[in-house]
């Protein structure tokens, strides 16, 4: 099974619709001038929700080789839920990711393990691929050990999810989030055997072997290639570093450092 590597770039709450314009160009021209090969490897944004229009718009007017997704959706279709987005919503714009249970919305929205599988349900029912982020903090690493947090957060967003339906996983430690630390490619391997064993015991073998699992966490161009040789290792979810196009495509070439 060869899957293609996803790079994911989490804006988070960051730019407006007009800088998000000129951060698209310029990743996009950056990585025509650099070669980039879109079928070895899928790169994506994740905008903010304002951005979004304006992002799908400049994609398909250039066509662009960019894929895109939301940063969250409610796990509500419609109704009275303000400030919620719907996945329908999301869909209607173009988007094929969304991302659901990042760190810092379990923490400083109170998401709930039980509120993530709701949300990843409500993805796959309007056709969203899911990018379900899953990571301990430092304490949990010291009292459970490597893979026990992550491991149980992913059987749990995938509760009730029909097997044969993409989703795509991202462990990022809470620790390395922001933080100039990072896990050791070591490390994100290990974990990426344990995630893609429990997306098996969920879902199904065949799910396990197509499912993409990205590490997040100070990714950047220097280190990329070093978890990228890992084979448990699809991709990386981006945070910081998918604010400077540049240094982003430097991420997305990574194929030209891996074999190094």
């Amino acid at each position: 099974m060869t899957r293609r590597p996803l790079i994911a770039g989490n804006w988070k709450m960051n730019l407006d619709h007009l800088q998000s314009i000129a951060l698209v160009q310029k990743l996009a021209w950056t990585l025509k001038d650099a070669s980039y090969d879109p079928k070895g490897v899928e790169v994506a944004v994740f905008p903010p929700f304002t951005d979004l229009r304006s992002v799908q718009t400049l994609i398909d007017a250039d066509r662009f080789t960019l894929a895109f997704g939301g940063q969250d959706l409610s796990p509500k279709d419609a109704g009275a839920y303000t400030g919620d987005i719907s996945g329908a919503f999301l869909k209607a714009l173009g988007c094929t990711y969304v991302i659901v249970g990042h760190s810092e919305r379990r923490q400083g929205h109170g998401e709930t393990d039980e509120i993530v599988n709701a949300k990843v349900l409500a993805a796959v029912r309007h056709g969203l691929v899911p990018v379900i982020c899953v990571g301990e903090t430092e304490e949990e690493l010291e009292l459970h050990g490597t893979s026990a947090v992550p491991v149980a957060q992913t059987k749990a967003a995938l509760a009730g999810v029909p097997a044969g339906t993409p989703v795509v996983v991202a462990y990022e430690p809470v620790w390395a989030i922001g933080t100039g630390k990072v896990a050791t490619p070591e490390t994100a391997q290990q974990v990426g055997v344990a995630i893609r064993a429990a997306v098996a015991a969920v879902l199904s073998d065949d799910d396990a072997a197509e499912t993409r699992i990205l590490y997040g966490g100070s990714v950047k161009s220097g280190n990329i290639a070093g978890f990228m040789r890992k084979p448990d290792v699809d991709g990386a979810l981006v945070g910081g570093a998918s604010l400077d196009p540049t240094e982003f495509a430097g991420i997305a070439r990574f194929p030209d450092h891996v074999g190094a």
